[in-house]
C-alpha cells in the first residue's frame, strides 16, 4: 500500500506540470510554484481493497495561525491543541460510517510539534529562514485506515477539516480509488470529493 501511495504523485504528474504551469502564470514574483501557499493544503487519498489511506500537507499557518516555533503559553496551547485534533483523523474527514472505517496508524510530522533543540540544529530550516526573512513551518500527517465495508464509502467530505481549521481556505486533493485518478480542488462550500 505504501508503494501506492508512493507511486499517486507520478500517477498525477500531467496535472501537477499543468496546476504548475498555470501557478507559474499567476506568479511570477514569488519564484515558486505554490510549494508553500498560505490558506493551501494538499491531501493525497488512495482506497485500495479495504485500505484507505490519506496523507495531509499544509502550512503550519493553516493549522495553528503561525510558522514561528512557539515560545509564548499562548502558542504552546495552540500547537497542543492543533496535535490533538490532529490525531483524530475520524473527526476531521467526513467518512461514511457504513463503511465501518478505523485508524490502523498515524504519523504526524512538524517542526513544531518537535523538541526546539531538534527544530535549531536543522540547517535547511535555518538557510531557507535567512534567505526569505522567515522560516516557513508544514504540517504532515498520514493516517491508515482498514474499512470493514469499502464498498460503503463513496466519497469523502474535507468539511469537518475546514471548520477544525478555517484558515485553511483549499485544499487541493489528489484521489486514486476504484473509479480510477483524478484530481480535485476543495473549498468549504465544496468540500465532498467522490470517490
Amino acid at each position: 500500500m505504501r508503494r501506492l501511495l508512493l507511486a499517486l504523485p507520478f500517477a498525477l504528474l500531467p496535472l501537477a506540470v499543468a496546476h504548475a504551469h498555470d501557478e507559474h502564470d499567476h506568479d511570477h514574483d514569488h519564484g515558486t510554484l505554490g510549494a508553500h501557499e498560505h490558506g493551501v493544503a494538499k491531501l493525497n487519498a488512495v482506497l485500495d481493497g479495504n485500505t484507505l489511506e490519506l496523507e495531509l500537507d499544509s502550512p503550519a499557518m493553516n493549522v495553528v495561525g503561525f510558522e514561528h516555533a512557539a515560545a509564548s503559553d499562548a502558542d504552546k496551547a495552540k500547537v497542543a491543541a492543533a496535535r490533538q485534533q490532529l490525531e483524530q483523523p475520524l473527526k476531521l474527514f467526513g467518512l461514511a460510517q457504513a463503511a465501518g472505517c478505523a485508524v490502523d496508524s498515524q504519523e504526524l510530522e512538524s517542526p513544531l510539534f518537535g523538541d526546539a533543540a531538534h527544530a535549531d540544529d536543522d540547517d535547511d530550516g535555518d538557510a531557507h529562514e535567512h534567505a526569505h526573512g522567515h522560516q516557513h513551518a508544514d504540517v504532515h500527517a498520514h493516517y491508515q485506515f482498514t474499512c470493514a465495508t469499502p464498498g460503503k464509502l463513496t466519497q469523502l467530505d474535507l468539511g469537518p477539516l475546514f471548520q477544525t481549521f478555517p484558515q485553511t481556505q483549499k485544499v487541493n486533493v489528489q484521489l486514486i480509488g476504484p473509479n480510477g485518478q483524478k484530481g480535485v480542488e476543495t473549498t468549504p462550500g465544496k468540500a465532498v470529493v467522490v470517490f
